[in-house]
């Protein structure tokens, strides 16, 4: 009886190929979702929404159960270094799909207050809503932690030109719907993102508000971005599952001069952006924005010198520099967020819902809205030179946690600079309708005279 009994677990457990399968049968049912459909077919697929999430329960089951075993299945020695690499091809994904969520969340509160936030960043009416935007975040949720199992799997059973495909497959699969020029998947609003994104590379014109908000969002990736050119670097010279990412000195290694190139771009952009509106405005506060951003390149680079100089060296002059940098950036960013971009005066009218609730009433007002936003801002303010430094990003751990933290920070401070700005337009438009409304002094003057008294 007890041989009977002991039946083991993994033979309940569907093979990757299985998944495989599933996962490109996801990709395709996201694409006919995405299509324009009738009002038939959205509630046809309203239902097949709820009917899904039985599935979608058991999929990340499964993941987790074959990801587990995979796992335990190497050796001691290879574990770590094995989970270090896998561990770059698909954290930077999940950082994003997390920025989608909260993004997601984001536009259902501006929906849910007086925010216009369609108007602030200049949508069109067919812009996503954010149902649409959480579809897209839990289609990226399902399918980079599957592959991601694939990849554990088919490695620690000896199948290693086929584990090296999977994260090559999932690149290339993103990168083809992100460049569609078919009417499918948003296409709408993948070309008002990639537009934004040349506009950000090149600022040749006129800065928008959406130009310099998501490119203060993409100082907040900018460790996302590292990784993914390392990805990309590893896949393009296939060194994907090899021994050659043990090599900390190769083309696309931990040393890499690379590393602090990719993670300077997105302040280089948001700095020449600062330029710009100077040019334009000629206001200076555009100058101080400008060496706001500045004040990143000397943490970033000074890190990277770690792997370029003497140990003794490093320890007794440029690390000292490095955390006095890292000080003035922290604190100088700080400063801006709460004086600049978000304006103390907006937190006594935060959330101005349109339809109070218990919601609305637990934040409207309240001083521990006030102290939590300054301290968090504050802490994470810190915490965010961390994940800048090439020399810390050994501990891949902390870095991801770091790095999500960043993201949720950012995500707050969506709140307050979509609503400052909104605050902006609206009091510019009523000053615009009041000098309308209200007679000049000639006007007055000769009115007065027709009165007869």
């Amino acid at each position: 009886m007890k041989g009977v009994s002991a039946i083991p677990a993994v033979a309940i457990i569907p093979s990757p190929l299985f998944l495989w399968r599933v996962k490109v049968i996801l990709f395709l049912l996201w694409g006919l979702c995405c299509c324009k459909v009738s009002v038939a077919q959205s509630i046809t697929f309203v239902m097949y929404e709820f009917s899904f999430m039985w599935f979608v329960n058991r999929l990340c089951s499964w993941n987790c159960q074959i990801g587990w075993d995979s796992v335990m299945r190497m050796s001691v020695d290879l574990r770590d270094l094995f989970l270090y690499e896998a561990f770059l091809y698909y954290n930077p994904l999940l950082l994003v799909a997390l920025m989608i969520w909260l993004w997601g969340v984001n536009l259902w509160v501006f929906a849910q207050s007086s925010v216009n936030y369609a108007k602030v960043f200049d949508l069109s009416q067919t812009h996503l809503s954010h149902r649409e935007i959480w579809r897209c975040a839990t289609w990226l949720t399902l399918v980079v932690p599957t592959s991601m199992t694939a990849y554990l799997y088919l490695y620690s059973h000896g199948e290693v030109s086929l584990a090296a495909s999977q994260p090559v497959l999932l690149y290339a699969i993103l990168l083809m719907i992100l460049l569609s020029p078919f009417d499918m998947f948003y296409l709408s609003s993948r070309f008002f993102f990639l537009r934004t994104m040349w506009r950000i590379a090149l600022p040749l014109q006129a800065i928008t508000f959406p130009d310099f908000f998501m490119a203060d969002i993409f100082t907040s990736m900018s460790k996302v971005f590292s990784d993914l050119e390392r990805s990309g670097c590893r896949m393009v010279h296939r060194q994907v599952a090899t021994i050659a990412w043990f090599e900390a000195d190769s083309i696309c290694g931990s040393h890499s001069v690379a590393i602090p190139l990719v993670l300077v771009l997105p302040y280089l952009c948001r700095f020449f952006q600062c330029l710009r509106q100077y040019k334009d405005t000629k206001e200076k506060t555009c100058l101080l924005n400008a060496l706001k951003y500045s004040t990143a390149v000397p943490v970033i680079f000074l890190s990277a010198l770690k792997y370029h100089v003497f140990p003794d060296v490093w320890i007794s002059f440029y690390r000292p520099l490095w955390l006095i940098s890292s000080v003035v950036n922290s604190l100088y960013s700080f400063y801006w967020d709460i004086k600049r971009d978000w304006d103390l005066s907006i937190l006594t009218r935060i959330f101005m819902f349109k339809n109070p609730s218990a919601w609305s009433n637990l934040l409207y007002g309240r001083s521990w809205v006030f102290y939590w936003v300054l301290g968090s801002n504050l802490i994470l303010r810190c915490t965010w030179t961390y994940k800048l430094s090439a020399h810390l990003r050994h501990n891949y751990l902390t870095v991801f946690a770091i790095t999500a933290l960043e993201v949720v920070r950012r995500f707050q401070w969506v709140f307050f600079r979509v609503e400052n700005e909104w605050n902006k337009m609206t009091a510019k438009q009523n000053f615009e309708m009041s000098s309308d409304v209200m007679p000049s002094e000639s006007d007055r003057l000769l009115d007065s005279n027709s009165h007869k008294v």
